[in-house]
């Protein structure tokens, strides 16, 4: 797989329907904190969104997507003035998976939360804003809106494995939405996230998620990034905020965790399918990664 399937995969993303919103005339929505990311759409009208910590609204307009990756409190509206009304009003009294407030007609969103099963959520959500807003207008967008329009004709139909369809189209509006955010945005943040669209480096990153058991080195990685060894380890540090080396080993850990949770392998096969000479050597990168001894990490996950 490629590295952001990969985190994905571990992450375990599972989506939470939320009821669409048909709304009429001027009105302002006040919604709480929240667990995990939410994702929404604009299919009919325009709005603001205002997140709490972020300095300046953004407009919504048709077409419009946005995820919301620190769960903080948010305010949906049709103007900036307004005093905001709980959403808990609106959305209590939904029906048929769609709350309307005044009588709707004028602006309709659909939208979901994806909580994560898997640890490190931050590996891929850390580096983004709070708010990540991908705009109708960009390009290559054709399969987002084609997401978002099954979506909208799933929600509150009732059919015989809607719920199925609506879950698979959640996670790949979540893909899609990352992948635009990343294309519009790749000279502009540093973490692991945005060293993908860096051609060299990310050719870098997916030769250790592609095989994170060999014992690379500054050399290896730098030649299959075009550059030397110095070069190399420098521009990594910049782009990704932490050392090659240091990413390897982080990543391995996750590897491990995901497999202690959810296999019957024991800690020396793990350490040695992801190259560790020794199950102490091991034990003590893990540790050193993740807080915890691999036995207590398997302790502390158990089902």
């Amino acid at each position: 797989m490629d590295p952001l399937s990969d985190v994905l995969s571990l992450l375990k993303p599972r989506s939470y329907i939320s009821a669409g919103l048909n709304a009429g005339g001027d009105w302002s929505l006040v919604f709480p904190a929240h667990e995990g990311i939410k994702f929404n759409a604009v299919m009919r009208g325009a709005c603001w969104v205002s997140v709490e910590g972020v300095p300046e609204a953004q407009r919504l307009e048709e077409g419009d997507c946005f995820l919301l990756t620190r769960g903080r409190p948010f305010i949906l509206t049709t103007d900036l003035t307004l005093e905001p009304v709980d959403s808990h009003r609106i959305y209590d009294a939904a029906q048929d998976g769609v709350a309307t407030c005044n009588d709707g007609g004028d602006f309709f969103l659909v939208g979901g939360r994806f909580a994560f099963a898997g640890d490190h959520v931050d590996m891929l959500f850390g580096a983004l804003p709070p708010i990540v807003h991908v705009r109708e207008s960009s390009s290559h967008a054709s399969v987002l809106r084609w997401s978002l329009n099954e979506f909208a004709s799933e929600l509150g139909k009732g059919e015989l494995g809607g719920v199925l369809i609506v879950e698979h189209l959640a996670h790949i509006m979540l893909v899609q939405a990352l992948r635009l955010y990343l294309t519009s945005s790749a000279d502009g943040g540093v973490g692991w996230f945005f060293a993908l669209s860096d051609h060299q480096i990310g050719d870098a990153v997916r030769a250790m998620h592609a095989d994170p058991a060999h014992r690379w080195t500054l050399e290896e990685l730098g030649r299959l990034a075009g550059m030397s060894r110095t070069t190399f380890a420098q521009k990594f540090k910049q782009r990704v905020g932490t050392t090659a080396m240091d990413y390897l080993t982080r990543w391995r850990m996750l590897i491990a965790g995901d497999r202690l949770r959810n296999s019957r392998e024991n800690v020396a096969s793990i350490a040695f399918s992801l190259g560790y000479e020794s199950e102490s050597a091991f034990s003590m990168a893990f540790k050193r990664t993740m807080a915890c001894s691999p036995r207590q990490y398997q302790r502390q996950h158990a089902i």
